[in-house]
C-alpha cells in the first residue's frame, strides 16, 4: 500500500531552526558565505539552505570548544546534571516539534520519529543522572606502605560526527555523556539531516547562556565535506576524543587520522545483523519482531536485521507470514496519516538497494513481494521479501540499509551460528527461540556486541550500546558510555 499525500514542516518549526555554524556561542555564516541544501527525501523539495562549514570554521570551532574546556571541567558535576535536566525537560516539552523536523528532513514515520526523541531524551535524562556518580578509588596498597588513590577527570575537547539516520539520538548518545563528563565538544551533522542537531544545539546553547555558563562548550559545524572539515581537526593537539557513527570504510579512515596524535575513540560502525529463527518459535512474535528490526526508518539503522536465518522446518511458514506482514505497510511521506514505512534518505540509496534485489533475483533468488522503486515522487523502494537466496550473494554479505529481508535455511543450532557468525560484522544479533538453554549458548558464542532473545528492538539509553570485529570501538549508552570521556589518573600516596 502507499499514500501519496505531501506534508510540509509546519511553519511554527520551521521559524526556529538554525541555518549557521554553532561556534563560540553565535550561530553565524560560513567564512566562504557558502551554503547547501537539505531536502525532504519524500518529496525532494528543498526544506533549508545550511552555512557549509569551511576548515577555517573548524578550526575556529576546536579554538572555541577549547577555550570553554577549562571552565567547563571546572563547574560542578551538580550544575552539569542540572543543565541537562533542563535541556531533557526542554527536548519534552517540544517533542512534537523536535519529530516533526526529523520527519521532514529524514522521512521517518512520525510516529518513530516521536519515538526517536523519546529514545534520545532518554540519553540526556540518564547522563544527567550520572554526572553526579563518577566514580573513584581510594584505598590501602596492598603491599603496605602508602595509600592509592584513583581520580577521574575530562579526557579533554570532542569531535562528535553523527550520522543522518538518527539525528536526534546519535547527537544526544554522545553529547549528553561528554557534557555529563566536562568534556567540551566540536558535533560534525551528517550533510543530509543537520537541521534537528542545529536545533538540539540550540536547546543546550540558550541553557548554558541562562545559566552563565560558557556557550562555546558545544560547537556545531555542518559541512558538505566532512574529510575538509575533520581532517584540520584530527591533525590539531587540541583535539583529545573522536567520537563517530558511520560506515566502517569511513571509521578507518578517521582512525588513521586519530592515530597521528592517539586520541581516545569511539566507533559505531556497520552492521550486518542476522535474525535466527529457531523452529521452537513463537511465529507470530518472531513475524512482529522481524517488522520491528527490519523496517524501523525503511530498513536504514545500524542494527537492522540484515538477513533471516530460519529452521527449515519452519521456514516457509515464517515466510508467508512476514510476506503477508510486509504487504499491510503503507509506504509514503513520512508526515501522513497513517504511513508506516517512509522513504530512503536519496536517490543513490534507492539505486544501491534496487541494484542489489535485481543481482540477486538474477542469479536465483525469489522474490516473494516487492522487488521496485513506486511510481511516485521521492526517495522510495518497496518493501521486499526474497527467498532462495545464496549464502554468499551481496544481499546477505553486505548491509543492504533499505526495506529488503532475504531469507535463507539452517538446519541446526550449530549451523545457525556459523551462518549468522560468518561475517566481519558484530553489531547485533537477534534470535527467536523458547529454549532457555539454547539461549544461553547463543549469548556465548553469537559474535556481536548486542544479543537480542525474542525482541526486535535492543536500544536502551542505560545499557551499553556497541559492536564487536569491523562494527567498532568503546560503547555508548549505560555507565560505560560516559567512561569513553574521562580518563583515569592514579594517585600514589
Amino acid at each position: 500500500m502507499s499514500t501519496d499525500d505531501a506534508v510540509p514542516l509546519p511553519p511554527t518549526v520551521a521559524a526556529h531552526v538554525p541555518t549557521g555554524l554553532l561556534i563560540g556561542g553565535r550561530w553565524r555564516p560560513s567564512t566562504s558565505a557558502r551554503t547547501f541544501e537539505v531536502r525532504d527525501p519524500a518529496t525532494t523539495d528543498v526544506l533549508f539552505d545550511v552555512a557549509d562549514a569551511t576548515p577555517q570554521d573548524a578550526l575556529a570551532a576546536l579554538e572555541a570548544a577549547s577555550d570553554a574546556s577549562d571552565e567547563w571541567r571546572d563547574v560542578a558535576p551538580r550544575d552539569r546534571s542540572e543543565l541537562l535536566r533542563a535541556v531533557f525537560e526542554t527536548m519534552t516539552a517540544r517533542a512534537g516539534d523536535l519529530a516533526a523536523l526529523i520527519t521532514a528532513e529524514g522521512g521517518k514515520p512520525l510516529a518513530e520519529a516521536r519515538a526517536e526523541v523519546a529514545y534520545g531524551a532518554d540519553y540526556v535524562r540518564w547522563y544527567a543522572e550520572q554526572a553526579v556518580r563518577a566514580d573513584g578509588l581510594a584505598r590501602r596498597a596492598p603491599a603496605g606502605g602508602g595509600h592509592q588513590l584513583v581520580l577521574t577527570r575530562p579526557v579533554g575537547p570532542a569531535l562528535l560526527v553523527t550520522p543522518w539516520n538518527f539525528p536526534l539520538a546519535m547527537v544526544a548518545r554522545k553529547l549528553a555523556p561528554a557534557l555529563a563528563a566536562g568534556c567540551s565538544v566540536v558535533v560534525k551533522p551528517a550533510q543530509l539531516a543537520p537541521l534537528t542537531t542545529a536545533y538540539l544545539a540550540e536547546i543546550v546553547r540558550a541553557e548554558l547562556a541562562e545559566r552563565g555558563l560558557p556557550t562555546g562548550v558545544v560547537n556545531v559545524i555542518p559541512s558538505s565535506d566532512a574529510r575538509a572539515v575533520t581532517e584540520p581537526l584530527l591533525a590539531d593537539p587540541r583535539l583529545r576524543k573522536l567520537s563517530f557513527t558511520g560506515s566502517t570504510q569511513v571509521g578507518v579512515t578517521l582512525l588513521r587520522g586519530a592515530a597521528q596524535h592517539v586520541l581516545r575513540t569511539s566507533m559505531e560502525l556497520g552492521g550486518n545483523a542476522p535474525f535466527l529463527v529457531f523452529d521452537d518459535a513463537d511465529l507470530d512474535a518472531a513475524v512482529a519482531g522481524a517488522v520491528q528490526a527490519k523496517m524501523r526508518n525503511a530498513g536504514q539503522t545500524c542494527v537492522a536485521a540484515n538477513r533471516f536465518l530460519v529452521q527449515r522446518g519452519v521456514a516457509e511458514e515464517f515466510t508467508r507470514r512476514l510476506v503477508a506482514a510486509f504487504d499491510g505497510l503503507v509506504v509514503g511521506h513520512g508526515a501522513a496519516r497513517g504511513t508506516s514505512v517512509g522513504p530512503l534518505i536519496e536517490s543513490a540509496a534507492v539505486d544501491r538497494v534496487e541494484h542489489a534485489v535485481s543481482a540477486a533475483h538474477d542469479a536465483g533468488a525469489r522474490i516473494r513481494l516487492g522487488g521496485e522503486r513506486p511510481r511516485r515522487r521521492g526517495h522510495f523502494y518497496a518493501p521486499t521479501v526474497l527467498d532462495r537466496v545464496a549464502p554468499d550473494d551481496p544481499l546477505v554479505t553486505e548491509e543492504v540499509f533499505g526495506p529488503v529481508a532475504p531469507v535463507l535455511t539452517f538446519d541446526d543450532e550449530a549451523d545457525a551460528v556459523r551462518q549468522a557468525n560468518a561475517t566481519p560484522y558484530g553489531l547485533v544479533a537477534y534470535a527467536f527461540t523458547r529454549d532457555v538453554d539454547r539461549v544461553l549458548r547463543l549469548a556465548e558464542h553469537l559474535e556481536a556486541g548486542m544479543v537480542g532473545i525474542n525482541r526486535g528492538i535492543v536500544s536502551d539509553a542505560s545499557a551499553p550500546f556497541g559492536g564487536v570485529k569491523h562494527s567498532g570501538l568503546g560503547r555508548e549508552g549505560g555507565e560505560a558510555g560516559l567512561e569513553e570521556y574521562v580518563e583515569r589518573v592514579y594517585v600514589a600516596l
